[in-house]
């Protein structure tokens, strides 16, 4: 995928996939969508993900120009996917402590061997091997794909459903901590409690156009159980768009600049920050990491005041002005600046976030009835 060409300015890379999928393919999208046609045939998808979870394009800019071109009736379960990921990092966001619990837990493997088989694709379950390919060698997969995936992983592997989560962040180029981690929870049955997916051939050789007859997967498994309940807490963040230093931190998982062109250049300096494998608790491939350090290094064309700088560079300032990275491994990395030096943080945030991420304290349905008054609020 786009992980083979580093060459492209990603902006404009991502405004010019956005521009040719909602031209040519989005009016498909809602009777399409859950086929997975393989790798090579994706224009039933937007393959926007990696984009959009780094903010190459910010997702109200993707909603306006689909909403420019068809009804929302029309188009309603393509905002309804976009809303989603905004949707898991609200509910990430009230609860911080399930990302804390996930990234730090030592997980046993009860079965060597099967693990092994799983990652190397050695488990003789044909869709499941041509998926950890695909995902190695693309960096992507299908959607529906991931759900298929993980279930077989958790149900019929019999493996912690931790690892595979862990194993999605490492290769996927739009891997995300809380649409990533709450998913997997979501298919284990552990994230809305006793409901959980399983993987069934029929579904699987219907939706992948024929390509696959999986054997033998576990299609009476019950839902994995969680003792510890996850209460919501109160949401320590406001809109904030209120310079206090000198120096900005930009990390990669929001770059859009739109809109924030003089805040950013009234900075001195901006510091782009990659986290190497040596500072994440989950290693990246080596793709991933360099499609993140690209986006990083293309912002650098816009903002004659940045520059790529090493995370250890932060531990030299006091205090600092950032752009809100959301619960994930570059917040945690702050944090222990934070706590190590006793720097002063103030964090820029975006209204349509903090607005959305209020929606997020129940479940995807109560979200979903609020999006005609997202949609309304940020509609210029």
């Amino acid at each position: 995928m786009y992980a083979k060409d580093n060459t492209k300015n990603l902006f404009k890379l991502a405004d010019s996939i956005a521009e040719t999928f909602v031209s040519n393919n989005l009016s498909n999208y809602q009777g399409l969508r859950n086929y997975d046609f393989g790798p090579d045939k994706r224009d039933n998808v937007s393959c926007l993900s990696p984009f959009v979870s780094h903010r190459l394009i910010f997702e109200q800019e993707l909603i306006k120009r689909s909403l420019d071109s068809y009804s929302f009736a029309k188009i309603e379960k393509f905002i309804q996917e976009i809303y989603w990921r905004t949707y898991w990092k609200g509910w990430l966001e009230l609860r911080p402590s399930v990302w804390e619990d996930f990234i730090s837990e030592e997980v046993e493997i009860y079965d060597e061997s099967a693990y092994e088989k799983a990652i190397n694709g050695n488990t003789g379950i044909d869709c499941f091997d041509s998926w950890i390919n695909e995902l190695k060698e693309e960096n992507y997969l299908h959607n529906h794909s991931r759900m298929w995936f993980s279930s077989i992983w958790i149900f019929t592997l019999g493996l912690p459903w931790q690892l595979g989560a862990k194993f999605f962040m490492k290769y996927l180029l739009d891997g995300d901590a809380a649409s990533n981690t709450l998913s997997w929870r979501w298919v284990a049955g552990i994230q809305t409690k006793g409901k959980h997916y399983v993987a069934r051939p029929s579904n699987i050789s219907k939706f992948t156009d024929d390509r696959f007859h999986p054997k033998g997967l576990n299609t009476v498994a019950e839902s994995l159980n969680e003792e510890k309940e996850y209460l919501k807490e109160p949401l320590n963040l406001t809109f904030n768009e209120t310079k206090k230093n000198n120096t900005l931190v930009m990390f990669e998982n929001d770059l859009w600049l739109d809109g924030r062109e003089n805040l950013y250049k009234s900075y001195e300096n901006i510091f782009l920050i990659l986290l190497t494998n040596a500072g994440r608790k989950i290693e990246l491939d080596e793709k991933v990491l360099a499609f993140k350090k690209k986006a990083l290094s293309d912002v650098q064309i816009y903002l004659d005041n940045s520059s790529l700088e090493s995370p250890e560079r932060l531990q030299q300032h006091k205090s600092f002005d950032v752009v809100y990275p959301s619960v994930g491994e570059n917040l945690d990395y702050l944090r222990e600046v934070q706590k190590i030096n006793n720097t002063d943080i103030n964090f820029i945030t975006r209204e349509e976030d903090i607005f959305c991420w209020e929606f997020s304290n129940k479940g995807f349905f109560n979200f979903k009835k609020n999006i005609p008054d997202i949609l309304k609020k940020f509609s210029n």
